[in-house]
């Protein structure tokens, strides 16, 4: 039950980050790209790059910020997934950067939303 939960509230972050990027100038490109050892939450063009964006959901702040959630584990395999897209693409000589959408889901309030551009740098494999 638990891991539907979790499952549901991902989901309605991505939807809503879909829509912060869209209102931001983003042309979202794809969702959930999924490959062997990663996936990555959005793919959009902003202002001709190619940004490859995580989104964390949260319902407390109890256990800190989306951001905090993005540990150099998971940048490794976001940029692994990230150089197999841009591969597949033949866009290898494209600029390409990070973003991080962190959003805060509280029952009977607005959600909070925060997007961090370029949030860190490739890592190499």
């Amino acid at each position: 039950m638990k891991q539907v939960y979790r499952a549901q509230t991902g989901s309605i972050g991505e939807d809503i980050a879909c829509e912060r990027l869209q209102k931001c100038g983003y042309i979202i490109k794809e969702r959930n790209y999924r490959k062997r050892f990663g996936e990555i939450d959005i793919i959009a063009v902003h202002q001709d790059v190619i940004c490859f964006i995580e989104v964390k959901t949260r319902r407390s702040s109890g256990y800190g910020s989306g951001f905090d959630a993005v540990t150099s584990h998971k940048q490794r395999r976001l940029s692994r997934t990230a150089l197999d897209y841009l591969t597949r693409q033949r866009k290898l000589d494209h600029p390409a950067r990070f973003d991080v959408v962190s959003i805060l889901l509280q029952k009977n309030r607005q959600p909070q939303v925060e997007l961090l551009q370029n949030a860190f740098e490739l890592i190499e494999l």
